[in-house]
């Protein structure tokens, strides 16, 4: 399978120019800095996805706001400056959100909205394609459900018609719909080129990754899971708590998950891309911090050693805070061991 060269160790800058918790000229000159960029260096990385949202660059009304561009301008600054690549992940668009709580999904079908995604992916392109040495373009993060897959098929095609009038070669990264899964790269359209990269997230297994989450809808707060665990304990715990989508299909459910489930669980992924000749990355894993950071980091040695078996880059979420934050305090226990598995 082709690799997606440069973009093999990553960490992602979430709650930056993205889900801020307030969008504010403060709140982007503080939250990430310069330093920070130096710190994933010193961990080994070598690129940084850097998720933003639509309205740090854009109006309602389609004007665009100078200052937002300035922090991507600083990413690209402090990113050369530590030898890092840099991937500009779109995480929300005007009348489009991920976030089930925010109600925002009638951009499929509004085509007064799929321009204002056009004009966007046009201005970031206008700027930043002669920097295609070290950065790549993510589209749009997590679509959601499956009757978007047709709708966000021409979309999608249309917005890398629009970046390739100003590049024929930057890589373009593209993710199907149920958040991004392995499963859904098949519904995909073909790659429109051989610069084209297929984008997946992995958070598996789900009742671990996601314990205690408060925006899964019925998830109880005080929920746990150990892991490593069996795949009965799983399964068990997510029909237990109304969770059928999140058991995982195996002939042993006594089997302790391991490398292996992620293996065998890319599989499917790894076939598209072999035949479509599309390089394969995943943008988003990582565990939620209501787990122990020895799990948290027994999940990591796990998940990455499965990674570099497939051959597959990805970028672990996220830096700090938003309910996983790897250089938070909490991790300082276990942070020699967790560098040096990503």
């Amino acid at each position: 399978m082709k690799k997606f060269v440069g973009y093999e160790k990553g960490v992602n800058f979430g709650g930056w120019l993205s889900q801020c918790s307030e969008y504010t000229d403060e709140h982007y000159k503080t939250f990430i800095v310069e330093s920070d960029f130096e710190k994933l260096a010193a961990w080994g990385a070598d690129h940084v996805r850097v998720p933003v949202d639509w309205q740090v660059f854009q109006r309602e009304d389609g004007t665009f706001i100078e200052s937002g561009f300035s922090y991507v301008d600083n990413a690209i600054l402090w990113a050369k400056k530590n030898k890092l690549n840099l991937i500009l992940d779109l995480h929300k668009t005007l009348g489009y959100s991920f976030d089930a709580g925010e109600e925002k999904n009638n951009f499929f079908a509004d085509e007064k909205l799929h321009a204002h995604f056009y004009a966007l992916w046009e201005e970031f392109s206008k700027r930043y394609v002669k920097y295609e040495d070290m950065m790549a373009f993510e589209l749009l993060n997590e679509v959601t459900s499956p009757s978007y897959s047709d709708a966000w098929n021409k979309i999608s095609a249309k917005a890398i018609e629009t970046i390739r009038r100003h590049s024929k070669t930057i890589k373009i990264l593209i993710g199907g719909y149920w958040n991004n899964s392995i499963d859904a790269l098949k519904d995909l359209l073909p790659p429109a080129d051989e610069n084209i990269v297929y984008n997946f997230h992995c958070y598996d297994p789900l009742m671990f990754t996601h314990q205690g989450a408060p925006w899964v809808s019925g998830m109880p707060h005080g929920f746990r899971l150990e892991y490593p665990t069996t795949y009965k304990k799983h399964n068990d715990a997510a029909l237990s708590c109304g969770f059928p989508d999140f058991v995982s299909h195996v002939e042993d459910d006594s089997k302790t998950y391991g490398p292996e489930f992620f293996v065998q669980k890319w599989q499917a992924g790894i076939k598209v891309c072999q035949e479509r000749g599309a390089a394969l990355y995943c943008g988003e894993y990582g565990v939620i911090d209501r787990a122990s950071p020895e799990q948290t980091l027994a999940w990591y040695k796990d998940i990455n050693a499965a990674f570099k078996e497939c051959g597959i880059g990805r970028a672990a979420w996220s830096y700090k805070q938003m309910d996983y934050g790897l250089s938070d305090e909490r991790m300082k226990g276990v942070f020699g061991e967790l560098v040096k598995c990503l």
